[in-house]
């Protein structure tokens, strides 16, 4: 026993230790311990909360539902101009393969490891948006896919700024951020009320574009494998390229579910 408990410890160490040494000075990634205890404590609030919700009445956060997704649209707005300015913006970035340099601190490589920061902190602030579900009582919202798909972010995401930050990995923060960006505007004008309906017909082509994000992610992951990558950059490559394919199994099923077949039935 004391013999698992000593290699336990020494596996812990050397994650710790590992990654890459620009990032792991930022907060909350040396160590996995605070996206650990934040993605397992919104697992449980996922599994209690509409239990303690069932005989209260759905509480009104209408007016903090609109600053809430005010600020998720700044942010992630902000968020995909950064990796837009440090990578397209940049002439001097290899938009097909930028190596990872560890020793790099110049200003535009700093500035693109920040906003992967900022990009990890928000998968976590984005937790929230289940607790509003909850405490509206919209259980329905409440899906697999979307428990799944906020839960493993937060560690993906995580695992990728600690050891594979910023240049190599751009495309699928920067897509994301895009997504997001018009997401939350659609959360945002909904929270008005219903008198927004009428504007909201484009519903359905923000799922299609989610799948082209996962396409366009698979794709860049297929294009670093073929390339030749190693080390914690193939790992990754492969992490990736395996979420993007649950990701467009399970949106795709979401999109013929919610769109294809209620069509067939307007039929």
């Amino acid at each position: 026993m004391a013999s698992v408990l000593q290699t336990l410890t020494q596996q812990w160490n050397n994650l710790i230790e590992a990654g890459d040494v620009r990032t792991n000075q930022l907060p909350y990634v040396r160590e996995p311990t605070v996206v650990i205890w934040s993605t397992l404590a919104y697992l449980i609030v996922v599994a209690v909360g509409p239990y303690m919700m069932r005989n209260r009445e759905p509480l009104e956060v209408r007016k903090l539902l609109i600053l809430y997704n005010f600020l998720c649209v700044g942010l992630s707005g902000w968020m995909m101009w950064e990796y837009v300015a440090t990578t397209f913006l940049n002439p001097d970035f290899n938009l097909l393969y930028e190596p990872i340099t560890p020793t790099d601190t110049s200003p535009n490589t700093v500035r693109l490891l920040n906003v992967h920061w900022w990009y990890f902190a928000s998968k976590m602030f984005e937790f929230t948006d289940t607790l509003f579900f909850i405490v509206r009582k919209k259980n329905n919202q409440i899906s697999f896919l979307h428990v799944y798909h906020h839960a493993t972010m937060a560690l993906i995401t995580w695992g990728m700024l600690k050891f594979v930050p910023g240049p190599t990995t751009y495309i699928g923060p920067l897509c994301n951020c895009f997504i997001h960006t018009v997401m939350y505007l659609y959360y945002l004008l909904s929270a008005f009320g219903p008198q927004m309906q009428p504007y909201l017909w484009w519903k359905r082509y923000l799922t299609r574009m989610q799948l082209i994000q996962f396409v366009v992610v698979f794709a860049f992951c297929v294009h670093l494998i073929v390339l030749g990558v190693q080390g914690p950059l193939l790992f990754f490559s492969w992490v990736k390229l395996t979420y993007m394919i649950t990701m467009m199994v399970l949106f795709g099923n979401f999109y013929i579910q919610a769109y294809r077949k209620s069509a067939k039935k307007v039929e």
